[in-house]
């Protein structure tokens, strides 16, 4: 998802985003991972090939993953293919009227979801140009306005409520039905809930997220905030993967990621949910270990050394 503070301005032109993912609260609330090594640089990650895989995805047929399990992998420069070590779930102590998450993993498949530029872009709505949403209805994108509670407070100390107009990115419901049939589904936002809990319930009126989790759930590691632990959800990586707009919402588990274009009110023509990510979800469903195919696919664990993030300890 997106970064900076409840409806903050990200400094660009244009709209001002609903920014949901990161800043504002800080890590209040969320918890911490103080286990990787000490900071090196943590640029913002950059337009990179590698969180555009749509024309290969588009143009190549899925191949079967070149690393096979009981198979020696490869030798890779600069260390082995590694994670963080991983903590028990089950001793984490869940937050007052936290839904049980172990109900939540019973298919065959984890596929947990970002929202914000993943799934949805939204904008604060008074900073949206009306001809941004006029040129976006007459291309054919789906979008709706919506009241959520802000974390400031008015002058009487009463909590501000903003809105916010929502763009569903194409191919949003046929995507979020078409998957459940194969995976459960996992809402996963650095979001506030204030923000994130009404949204998700106008995109999921059929209640296929079989979980929604919200700023708390993240961690702080030693390069970034508000990052998204699998660990939380099953102890079983072989099994579950995250699809992000931000890579670094993952480098607990770099293995488990699919990195994916950010999607803007602006992108008419967008088709990644069922042209490029669904596709590869399908592909993936049918694999015994999904850590494979996407390290063969996308090498995240060389792309955050690339970005001064060193190697975890995590082995497939």
């Amino acid at each position: 998802g997106g970064r900076g503070g409840l409806l903050a301005d990200r400094g660009g032109g244009g709209a001002a985003p609903a920014a949901r993912e990161g800043g504002d609260a800080g890590v209040a609330g969320g918890r911490r991972l103080d286990r990787l090594p000490p900071p090196g640089p943590a640029p913002d990650p950059p337009r990179h090939a590698l969180l555009r895989p749509a024309p290969l995805l588009r143009r190549l047929p899925l191949p079967a993953p070149i690393i096979r399990l009981g198979r020696p992998r490869p030798a890779v420069a600069g260390g082995g293919l590694h994670a963080a070590p991983l903590r028990d779930p089950g001793r984490r102590r869940p937050r007052p009227g936290a839904p049980a998450r172990e109900q939540a993993i019973s298919g065959c498949r984890v596929v947990v979801l970002d929202l914000d530029e993943t799934l949805v872009s939204a904008y604060e709505s008074s900073g949206l140009p009306p001809i941004v949403r006029t040129q976006a209805v007459e291309a054919g994108l789906h979008c709706f306005d919506m009241e959520c509670i802000s974390t400031d407070k008015d002058v009487e100390g009463k909590q501000k409520v903003n809105h916010v107009t929502v763009f569903e990115r194409p191919g949003l419901h046929e995507f979020l039905q078409k998957t459940s049939e194969f995976a459960d589904l996992i809402l996963f936002t650095a979001g506030l809930e204030g923000y994130a809990r009404p949204l998700v319930d106008i995109i999921d009126a059929h209640n296929r997220f079989k979980l929604r989790l919200y700023r708390p759930s993240t961690v702080t590691t030693e390069y970034r905030e508000h990052v998204k632990d699998l660990s939380c959800l099953s102890k079983d990586f072989s099994r579950i993967v995250i699809v992000d707009n931000n890579p670094f919402s993952f480098i607990v588990q770099p293995l488990n990621g699919i990195p994916c274009v950010p999607f803007s009110a602006g992108q008419h023509s967008d088709d990644q949910l069922m042209e490029v990510i669904f596709p590869l979800l399908k592909h993936l469903s049918v694999q015994r270990d999904v850590r494979p195919a996407l390290y063969e696919r996308f090498h995240m664990p060389e792309w955050f050394q690339k970005h001064g993030i060193p190697r975890t300890d995590q082995a497939l």
